[in-house]
């Protein structure tokens, strides 16, 4: 069963890379990533292999430093950590052992979750997109504060979930994997959930790793054929993100992940306040304008 799930994972692979590459135009050199693009990939995907996302800490880089238009950031991150994010599920799932029937209809779910949500957020006008990343992203905060502060139950021993547990985990991970949309991350509720169930947190790994995978994959085709996403940026986030991958995989031991999550937590909240701050700032203008006509 589990060869028959990564040769599902590397049918899906292979599909996601067929459809960009089909999208990507001929004068792709022209907008081939910096060395900011390819670090901000590298760091945040460090980051994310270790368990702290990637989602909530690119969103902070974009904003902070102008990398990408905010009606642009959702799919972006969509688009540009799901290779990154099929490494980490073929790795996880080798090595992190779980419950065969709890991982593959998590991983179902929250890719239905991720096709509904991505084609809404797709058409969604900029306003929208900010107002929704920026509220996502103090929910995201709230969430890694409370981690932080080990306000968060630590979890059981179990490898898998049965029955009425089965049924409520399915269904919060297709609303984590429709979140994902907006740009808030799935690892830290799908861990929080799966530990409130009575799961070993390690456990969740695997499942978080492989729900993005799929999730990403599927979610990223409406983003990519409505062209609502930055090519240059997505790239740097592939082409910095699986080296990132490999080396918190192999080569990092140990971070400070405490010091590393209030970091987190900080640019968090500053990102979406930013965002917030321009939700306002263009309503004014459009009432502005409308006053003037």
């Amino acid at each position: 069963m589990r060869t028959a799930l990564f040769a599902a994972l590397a049918a899906i692979s292979l599909g996601f890379v067929a459809i960009w590459l089909a999208a990507i135009p001929g004068d792709v050199w022209k907008r081939w990533p910096g060395w900011r693009d390819t670090g901000v990939g590298f760091i945040t995907n460090v980051f994310d292999t270790l368990g702290i996302g990637s989602f909530a800490t690119t969103s902070g880089f974009f904003k902070i430093w102008g990398m990408v238009p905010d009606e642009q950031i959702p799919g972006t991150l969509m688009v540009g950590h799901t290779p990154p994010s099929l490494l980490q599920a073929f790795i996880f799932i080798a090595v992190v052992q779980v419950d065969f029937a709890t991982l593959v209809l998590m991983i179902a779910s929250s890719a239905l979750g991720a096709w509904l949500g991505a084609g809404i957020v797709s058409r969604l006008p900029r306003r929208k997109i900010r107002i929704a990343m920026g509220s996502a992203l103090l929910v995201a905060a709230a969430v890694m504060a409370m981690t932080a502060l080990q306000w968060i139950p630590g979890g059981g021993e179990g490898l898998g979930l049965s029955g009425a547990s089965l049924a409520l985990a399915i269904a919060g991970n297709m609303i984590f994997g429709a979140l994902m949309t907006l740009g808030i991350g799935l690892y830290a509720p799908c861990m929080i959930l799966v530990s409130l169930l009575g799961m070993n947190p390690r456990a969740a790994f695997p499942i978080m790793m492989g729900s993005c995978a799929v999730l990403m994959s599927v979610g990223s085709v409406p983003f990519i054929r409505s062209e609502r996403y930055s090519l240059k940026a997505a790239l740097g986030l592939t082409v910095g993100g699986i080296p990132g991958v490999l080396v918190a995989t192999y080569v990092v031991k140990s971070l400070p992940l405490g010091a590393v999550r209030w970091l987190v937590v900080v640019v968090v909240i500053y990102t979406a306040s930013m965002m917030l701050r321009s939700a306002m700032l263009e309503r004014r203008a459009n009432r502005e304008a409308v006053a003037e006509a």
